[in-house]
């Protein structure tokens, strides 16, 4: 039992992940590698202020701005520099690395006897593992019911319009270099806040924390897509949380099996690989059922 409210407590915090890829990848239709590099920044950020005694939730405000920066310079080399979108995140990503460790000091970082969000007095009366399932279901509540709110909003269709069309956002006066930033900016930003929350809830920060982590994003997409079918907009929002915590329990039962936490990145892949190729798999069986049934394929 221990075991699926941990899981349950990490799809939470990992679907902000989720979230944040997806208002680029497929609001946007940017693909965003900034992620990889802005995760560990958000955690790296959080970590050094907790330590230096400042509080979680100051510390996790501010592993959000950080990611918000770093999304603003893959928006700018984009949009002002022209380099394309994946070189752009590319670029982001490799500079955030030295960047993280200039902030780190050092390869990793421990928070064992300091402070975090997860050890508020408020979470002591729960039970093991509660505390993170609590935190991430406000967490992810308020950020899902903002984003509905933003989407609905004037600049948020045109904020839609640009992902759907550029060149006729364009033509009706929507400055889509600026709705492209913006996007970037905000989607970083929540990749920031998971990376700080993550952190406190694992209790130290490491360098290469980041590794992998724009598989984990995808994953929580496409298994709350498939999983769901046809949504709105604003179900979709709510399927990738919840295709997150779906993620967690695989990988938990995979885990279970036998397999190395080693083997974590390559199941992981494997998983993704799976879930974007469950629609053309249905499409295969359902030809194939007519031919068993001995009908003819025609050219």
């Amino acid at each position: 039992m221990n075991l699926i409210v941990s899981a349950i407590g990490q799809g939470l915090l990992w679907a902000l992940l989720g979230l944040g890829l997806y208002l680029t990848f497929r609001i946007l239709n940017f693909a965003d590698m900034t992620v990889e590099g802005t995760f560990p920044m958000g955690a790296a950020t959080a970590v050094v202020l907790i330590t230096h005694g400042v509080s979680p939730l100051l510390a996790s405000l501010a592993a959000c701005g950080s990611g918000m920066l770093a999304g603003l310079v893959t928006g700018l080399l984009c949009t002002k520099g022209k380099i394309p979108s994946l070189l752009a995140g590319i670029l982001t990503m490799t500079a955030a690395y030295s960047i993280n460790l200039r902030i780190m000091g050092k390869s990793n970082i421990s928070l064992l006897g300091q402070p975090t969000l997860f050890k508020h007095p408020v979470f002591q009366f729960l039970g093991q593992y509660f505390d993170a399932v609590t935190l991430g279901m406000v967490v992810i509540a308020l950020v899902t019911i903002a984003l509905i709110f933003f989407l609905n909003t004037d600049y948020g269709q045109s904020f839609i319009a640009t992902g759907d069309n550029p060149k006729m956002a364009k033509s009706l006066g929507i400055k889509t270099d600026l709705i492209v930033i913006v996007g970037l900016v905000l989607s970083n930003g929540l990749v920031g806040l998971c990376g700080a929350l993550v952190a406190q809830s694992n209790g130290y920060a490491d360098i290469n924390m980041g590794i992998g982590t724009i598989v984990i994003a995808l994953a929580s997409i496409i298994i709350g897509e498939v999983a769901f079918g046809e949504l709105t907009l604003s179900q979709r929002l709510v399927a990738v949380t919840l295709g997150s915590i779906i993620y967690r329990l695989i990988i938990m039962a995979v885990l279970q099996l036998g397999f190395s936490p080693n083997d974590l990145n390559l199941i992981s892949a494997f998983v993704l690989a799976l879930c974007i190729m469950l629609p053309q798999l249905e499409k295969y069986v359902h030809l194939r059922k007519p031919l068993l049934a001995g009908g003819k394929k025609h050219d």
